[in-house]
């Protein structure tokens, strides 16, 4: 949510702003709402200041009245039948004005709710992923993404998805039988695997950065899901349970990341400045019904309903500076945690037209997949570049939802956080690149040296 007072002083950046992302919004719908709601609100305020007034003048004249004389008394009876019947004209009239803020209001927050946050200017313009700027590229010593898969270890690559079927690292058929399209099981190592990269991800941000680990709920209430700025835009893709036609308060809906739960942990909340920042790890089962990606990576572990991330949260201050100082720190992890596995990434910034409504910025990690890709003279993909996270800066957007703020020590200010969250590791996604990378000439696959110890000491699979 952005700032109302400062859209009613520079329209024109938030109009700016949400023609830079692709974004329809009405926004001389919205500021004349505001408006009126406005004037109708003061006159509200006003009436009950002059009712409160109305009572200690009643309560004067009474005395007055006590102590008068005859002559006085007809002057102060006539006052107070004037002061008297005030309060039954002003309570008229402010059940008028409670009807209009009534009918008024949500109608001015639901298109608060969809004005965009601006891009930041040093945001690239573009309309889509396809002018997104690639800002660098990382490769282990033994591969060259510069090469084919056959240059780099001297034999034609699998994908994941034949390698998952001859090792038996899950079963996308018993997935789809028991759960419909973009289902899987993982299996034996594939599952060991599995977690294993969540495990190394999750102790990674907790006992070397310092994150502090929280549980979060996946099954949220429709507020968290506006507060965090996945609704109303992106609700296509969130699964609703339905809970009123059951008889229930409000409905649910299952979270597409720990991001919710962890920035919905402070909702409503004044936050002791001192402590902040507030650095916030989870690892959460993620649901994304992927609307709208019919026909899209059907096969394999790559576009699926279901997954597992360990997800990297931080409020801080209100400070630009600081934000964009945590938003490097942040992908700082994740590239130290590639760079342990050894899976060839590039770093890609991402243009106004793909920011999404709630981000000031945002940077993506691809990783090298060679299963996937355009096909080679034989048929097989030449491998490509696959996003595996997602770091943002959203600055108070959240926040400002959630009404979360934090109290300054030394002048007492209380002021709304800013926040920001990337992706440490998406799994089962991230073991397409692991397996495919690391796949040998045999069928076998070799076990990053990184992940063994979360595995018995287990070097290959197969």
């Amino acid at each position: 949510m952005i700032d109302l007072k400062d859209l009613r002083e520079n329209p024109d950046k938030y109009r700016r702003g949400a023609a830079a992302k692709g974004v329809s919004v009405d926004l001389d719908a919205l500021l004349e709402l505001d408006g009126q709601l406005r004037t109708a609100t003061t006159e509200r305020e006003q009436l009950a200041a002059e009712k409160n007034k109305i009572s200690k003048e009643i309560g004067q004249v009474a005395g007055k009245l006590k102590k008068a004389t005859d002559e006085e008394k007809a002057k102060l009876s006539a006052q107070m039948q004037a002061l008297q019947a005030r309060p039954n004209e002003i309570k008229e009239r402010e059940g008028q004005l409670d009807a209009v803020i009534t009918a008024l209001e949500p109608k001015r927050d639901e298109l608060w709710l969809q004005i965009p946050l601006p891009p930041d200017a040093d945001v690239p313009a573009g309309k889509g992923s396809e002018d997104n700027v690639e800002l660098r590229r990382w490769n282990p010593t033994w591969f060259d993404t510069g090469k084919s898969f056959a240059e780099n270890k001297g034999f034609a690559p699998k994908t994941h998805v034949e390698l998952g079927a001859a090792l038996g690292l899950f079963d996308v058929e018993r997935g789809v039988k028991m759960a419909g399209t973009r289902s899987y099981v993982l299996s034996g190592a594939g599952m060991r695997l599995h977690q294993a990269a969540l495990r190394l991800a999750f102790d990674y941000m907790v006992n070397e950065n310092g994150f502090t680990p929280l549980s979060v709920p996946v099954l949220v209430r429709d507020e968290m899901m506006v507060g965090t700025g996945f609704f109303p835009h992106g609700k296509e893709q969130a699964y609703e349970i339905k809970e009123t036609q059951r008889g229930g308060g409000y409905d649910l809906y299952l979270t597409g990341t720990g991001e919710v739960g962890l920035m919905g942990y402070h909702q409503g909340e004044i936050i002791d400045g001192q402590k902040l920042p507030l650095c916030y790890t989870t690892v959460s089962t993620c649901f994304r019904r992927e609307a709208g990606a019919a026909g899209k990576d059907t096969a394999g572990l790559y576009r699926i309903h279901q997954f597992d991330k360990v997800e990297q949260v931080v409020i801080n201050k209100a400070d630009e500076q600081e934000s964009r100082a945590w938003h490097k720190k942040m992908l700082g992890f994740v590239e130290q945690l590639m760079q342990r596995l050894e899976l060839p990434y590039r770093l890609l910034q991402c243009c106004t037209g793909d920011l999404g409504p709630k981000n000031a910025d945002m940077i993506d990690i691809e990783s090298w997949m060679p299963g996937r890709g355009p096909l080679d003279e034989q048929g097989r993909p030449r491998g490509e570049y696959g996003e595996t996270h997602s770091a943002s800066r959203l600055y108070d957007y959240q926040c400002r939802r959630l009404n979360m703020r934090y109290r300054d020590a030394e002048t007492k200010k209380v002021t709304v956080c800013h926040s920001l969250n990337n992706t440490v590791l998406a799994s089962p996604r991230i073991l397409i690149p692991i397996l495919e990378m690391y796949q040998n000439a045999d069928g076998s696959v070799t076990v990053p040296k990184v992940l063994r110890p979360y595995m018995n000491g287990q070097e290959k699979i197969g």
